[in-house]
C-alpha cells in the first residue's frame, strides 16, 4: 500500500504562534463498521514537540503491520494521548453521531485526568462536522479540517493510535468468537462477513440496527482499510 501524503506540523505551529500553549488533535475509526465499537483517539502536543516519527501517516494509508509499529512511537511522540469508545449496543440505542460524541468525551475525560489542559485550547478534528464540542461542554475550541488526518501530524498520530487500539479489540473478539472473521475484516462489510451473518445470525458485537442497510451484493469489500 502506498505511503501517501506526508503530514506535517504547519497547522499546529500556526496555532502555537497565535498563542496556544497546547494543541489537541482528534480522529475516529470504526464509524462505518457493522460490528464493534466506534473509537476516538485524542492526543495533545505542546510547542516543544519534535519531528514526527518517520513514516507517520493517516492510518487508512498504512498497512496493519506498519500501524502496529507506529502506534507506540506516536504515543511516545505526543505529550499525552487517550482513547475512548462507544459500544455497538450504545450505537443501536443512541445512534452513531451521538456515540461519536460519547466516545470523544470519554477520551477527553481520560486525557484531562492524566494531564491538566487549559480550557479553550484548540482541538483539530478531522472532517467538516463538529460532533465533539457539545459532548465535552465546549471546554476545547474545536477546529474542523477536512483531511486533517492526512495533513496534520498530530491528527495522524491520533488516527493511528485509535485504529491500532480498535483493531486489537476486534482481534481479541475474533479469538473469543471466530465465526465472523473479525481478525480480517475488523467488523467492516465484506462478503465473508455477510456470509457468516447469514449462517450464524448477528452476535452481541453487531450493530443490529445497521444490518438491514447493507447486503453482500451491494456492499464494497472494504476489508481492513480502516474506512470510517
Amino acid at each position: 500500500m502506498a505511503a501517501g501524503h506526508v503530514p506535517n506540523l504547519k497547522v499546529e505551529r500556526e496555532l502555537f504562534d497565535s498563542g496556544a500553549s497546547v494543541v489537541l488533535a482528534c480522529d475516529e475509526v470504526g464509524r462505518g463498521a457493522l460490528a464493534g465499537p466506534v473509537t476516538v483517539g485524542l492526543v495533545v502536543i505542546d510547542p516543544s514537540v519534535r519531528r514526527m516519527p518517520a513514516g507517520l501517516r493517516d492510518s487508512k494509508l498504512l498497512p496493519e503491520p506498519k500501524r502496529e509499529l507506529l502506534s507506540p512511537r506516536a504515543a511516545a511522540w505526543v505529550r499525552g494521548w487517550a482513547v475512548g469508545e462507544a459500544s455497538a449496543a450504545e450505537i443501536d440505542e443512541l445512534g452513531i453521531m451521538a456515540c461519536l460524541g460519547l466516545a470523544g468525551a470519554r477520551a477527553y475525560a481520560r486525557l484531562v485526568e492524566a494531564s491538566e489542559l487549559p480550557t479553550g485550547s484548540p482541538l483539530l478534528l478531522d472532517g467538516n462536522h463538529d460532533w465533539l464540542s457539545a459532548s465535552i461542554r465546549r471546554e476545547a475550541r474545536v477546529i474542523t479540517r477536512i483531511k486533517a488526518d492526512r495533513d496534520c501530524a498530530s491528527v495522524s498520530a491520533a488516527s493511528v493510535i485509535a485504529k491500532v487500539h480498535r483493531d486489537r479489540g476486534m482481534r481479541a473478539a475474533h479469538g473469543a468468537d471466530p465465526r465472523y472473521g473479525w481478525d480480517e475484516n475488523k467488523g467492516y462489510s465484506t462478503r465473508a462477513h455477510f456470509q457468516a451473518l447469514d449462517e450464524h445470525g448477528p452476535s452481541d458485537l453487531h450493530r443490529r440496527t445497521w444490518l438491514h442497510l447493507e447486503r453482500a451484493a451491494d456492499a464494497p469489500a472494504l476489508f481492513d482499510l480502516g474506512v470510517g
